[in-house]
């Protein structure tokens, strides 16, 4: 049973996945979203840091401690602050050559950077595997099944360092790194929870944990019982660091498939947040990736209302109001 209350956190892939810390008139707007978004009553947000090619990061660094600064001004800084970081075909801790792992420690330490200077204490996201890069044979053939999980060993072997480094230096500036398993339908692997543990027995540092997503879960799990026991596993080691509640078509939370018991019941005795209320929007960079069939829920002060069909705020409102109603069920 729950005695005290967890913080929420609410996703900016309502409205972008990209914060263009250099842009000061975009800022206004990440500015007009929060402060609606905080008067809800949301703790905090999870912001996306968008990936880049280049592998000097500092540059990167600065500009979203700008972008820290024009918040704490705006009045919007006192907000908590998670981060959304994703591994890419330039930055892989699994490449098989030493110099593009190492440049893939050098662009996930500068993640951590950049969540310290927006005043965050987490880092989560697809961190192993690059995200939605599947692997094909020399023929351009899919790898899939048995022959897709004898791939994976080696590259998870060869990333263990790299986490282990990376969970060293985060630790060194009070942020933890919670890697996310992401179903089949969007990346090849980690796919569950219990793919993310097994890899975690090669890594010593408890800095290092998983990020669970009901999404993803329901999407790809062995089932209850699997989960159930994760769960427990994760917690008796102090590596469940964050948990994603999530609609399985990734839209609004409130009226979908969601689980709710069966996903909160193993949670929330063990785990006393953050827990991050997670919408994709249907806006252009999520669309092809993500095959959103569904309409997009208008942002106010960026789209044309659409009456009669929500927007990104009525979204966000029921959301927390089902996550509140959802958590009382289990309040002493």
């Amino acid at each position: 049973m729950r005695t005290s209350r967890p913080d929420i956190y609410f996703s900016f892939f309502m409205f972008t996945a990209d914060l263009q810390p250099d842009d000061a008139n975009y800022t206004d707007t990440i500015v007009s979203h929060m402060q609606a978004l905080l008067d809800l009553g949301y703790d905090g947000f999870d912001l996306p840091i968008a990936p880049t090619p280049t592998t000097d990061h500092q540059p990167e660094v600065a500009s979203y401690a700008r972008l820290k600064e024009r918040l704490d001004k705006a009045g919007v800084g006192r907000a908590k602050i998670a981060t959304n970081v994703g591994t890419t075909r330039t930055f892989d801790p699994t490449s098989p050559y030493p110099e593009q792992r190492d440049a893939a420690l050098a662009y996930l330490k500068s993640r951590v950077d950049i969540t310290v200077a927006l005043g965050g204490g987490m880092m989560a996201g697809p961190v192993i595997f690059p995200y939605g890069v599947y692997p094909t044979t020399d023929a351009n053939q899919g790898i899939w099944s048995d022959a897709l999980q004898d791939w994976v060993v080696p590259g998870y072997r060869r990333a263990q360092p790299v986490l282990e480094q990376l969970g060293d230096y985060a630790a060194e500036r009070g942020v933890k790194v919670a890697i996310e398993p992401v179903d089949h339908w969007e990346t090849p692997a980690p796919n569950m929870v219990a793919d993310v543990l097994g890899f975690l027995d090669g890594v010593a540092s408890r800095q290092v944990g998983v990020c669970v997503d009901s999404a993803h879960v329901v999407l790809g799990s062995d089932g209850p019982d699997e989960f159930r026991a994760g769960i427990a596993r994760a917690a008796e080691q102090d590596r469940l660091h964050y948990v994603h509640i999530s609609a399985p078509d990734r839209g609004s939370i409130h009226d979908s498939w969601i689980p709710w018991h069966g996903f909160l019941e193993p949670i929330l005795p063990c785990f006393g947040g953050p827990f991050l209320l997670e919408v994709f929007n249907a806006i252009p960079v999520f669309l092809g990736g993500l095959r959103l069939t569904r309409r997009r829920f208008w942002r106010p002060g960026e789209d044309t209302p659409e009456p009669g069909y929500p927007s990104a705020y009525d979204v966000a409102r029921d959301a927390l109001a089902t996550v509140r109603r959802e958590f009382a069920r289990f309040e002493t």
